[in-house]
């Protein structure tokens, strides 16, 4: 019996990851006969999965929508991954369904075997929300960023290879403290042995992290908390572009929609203007685009030759 659940779970997870399945070709993949492979296909749709077949030479199945959601059977990797989207969904990295995945965070940790809990119970309780949100713009290794919460919740020292903004990389070894995530990014705060001094490093650009064993006592963070730190530094980035629009639109309502990321004075009842600064362009034009209303670029000049270009390939597309 052990033999012919653990098959029919083969099953159903080889269904989730392809639309369509030819017989044999499924058949093989589980080591039984194709007339087994039917009695197993039987068995979930027993329990509620709506499997669908085809007969004929290119006869095969696939697992269809229904109308309730059945259980999924996901690997160890796959549900780190799952745990590690939801903490970001939790603390607002996307609008709206804060609540919701605090609420499906708590049942997967719940299910989770220990193996994996104990993973994701350190992500979840060092890591630090920053207070900004939005979506993740560079990939995060999810074994990297366990790792490095493991690492943080039992105060051991971490050795990592890291790559600086110049590309310019270098041996790290450092006292890690907690993760932040900004929403946009994950950073570690931690004492950097090799610099004798406090840092944030990003996560994305951590690479070969590797527990040392060496454990640590905890030095005092020069900041009210990491989240604190983290965006001090961010704030104390050099900004080469000193950037101002005008905007054809209530200040208000601009101020709702890029508010956070830069000042926003009224000049009229329908009008206002926009500064801000930058390290890159990237991220005023990616401003201007969700204000929708039309809006005049006072400066830099690259703004205005930046707009053009991605104007540009939008058509294009």
């Amino acid at each position: 019996m052990a033999n012919t659940s653990n098959r029919t779970l083969r099953l159903l997870s080889l269904l989730q990851t392809r639309r369509y399945w030819l017989g044999g070709e499924l058949a093989e993949r589980l080591g039984v006969s194709v007339r087994t492979l039917r009695r197993d296909v039987d068995r979930l749709r027993e329990l509620g999965y709506p499997v669908e077949s085809q007969r004929g030479v290119d006869g095969g199945y696939q697992l269809a929508a229904g109308a309730a959601l059945p259980p999924l059977v996901i690997d160890d990797e796959e549900a780190v991954a799952l745990a590690v989207g939801l903490q970001a969904a939790a603390q607002g990295a996307v609008e709206g369904i804060a609540e919701s995945s605090v609420r499906v965070l708590a049942k997967v940790v719940q299910v989770m075997p220990a193996r994996l809990r104990h993973r994701v119970e350190a992500l979840r309780t060092m890591t630090v929300p920053s207070g900004w949100s939005g979506s993740p713009r560079a990939g995060i290794d999810p074994d990297v960023l366990t790792l490095v919460a493991l690492v943080c919740r039992d105060q051991e020292q971490l050795r990592f290879s890291y790559t600086a903004a110049d590309r310019r990389e270098s041996e790290r070894l450092a006292e890690p403290h907690r993760l932040v995530c900004t929403g946009y990014r994950w950073y570690l705060v931690a004492y950097d042995l090799t610099r004798h001094d406090w840092r944030s490093f990003r996560v994305d650009r951590m690479t070969r992290p590797e527990k040392t064993g060496t454990r640590f006592r905890p030095r005092e963070l020069p900041a009210a908390d990491a989240a604190a730190f983290v965006n001090e530094g961010l704030e104390n980035q050099p900004a080469p572009y000193a950037v101002e629009a005008l905007i054809e639109a209530p200040a208000e309502a601009v101020r709702e929609r890029i508010g956070r990321w830069c000042t926003v004075e009224a000049v009229g009842e329908r009008r206002c203007r926009m500064t801000m600064t930058s390290s890159t362009l990237d991220w005023p034009t990616m401003a201007l685009g969700v204000v929708g209303a039309d809006f005049q670029v006072v400066h830099p000049p690259e703004l205005a030759e930046q707009l053009r270009e991605w104007g540009s390939r939008f058509r294009r597309a």
